[in-house]
């Protein structure tokens, strides 16, 4: 998969995999996001719609600095070591006898586990067919 090439967007194959990891790590506390950019309509027809609704997330929607790999976020080292700490991440997001407290998501606020479960199966599903994966 490191030579994948992307469908869309800037990020190679193993940029993606340290994004995924950093997201999640935002998602359960270990990674800070700056501050809160939800409001009304992204509290509620927003998240339902990116959750629930059933499109496809849409192409080419900016990160957030944190969590850019060519900005705040975690750079590439080791392909492997680093896919290996992505896979052990969702293992731990997704174990039912959890060990942290989900955060609120930066534009859709308090979320529910269901909705955290939700999303991460999107954000994973989303850039794995960035690569045709």
């Amino acid at each position: 998969m490191p030579e994948s090439q992307r469908r869309w967007g800037k990020m190679t194959p193993h940029q993606m995999i340290c994004h995924l990891n950093d997201s999640f790590k935002s998602v359960i506390g270990e990674r800070d996001v700056n501050g809160d950019k939800s409001n009304l309509l992204t509290r509620t027809a927003v998240r339902w719609i990116a959750l629930y609704a059933p499109l496809k997330w849409p192409h080419g929607v900016r990160t957030m600095p944190e969590n850019d790999q060519k900005q705040g976020g975690t750079p590439p080292e080791d392909f492997k070591r680093d896919l290996d700490a992505l896979v052990s991440m969702i293992e731990r997001v997704t174990h039912p006898h959890r060990t942290f407290e989900w955060q609120r998501h930066p534009l859709f606020a308090e979320m529910s586990e269901r909705d955290w479960m939700r999303w991460g199966y999107l954000h994973v599903d989303h850039h794995l067919r960035q690569f045709g994966v």
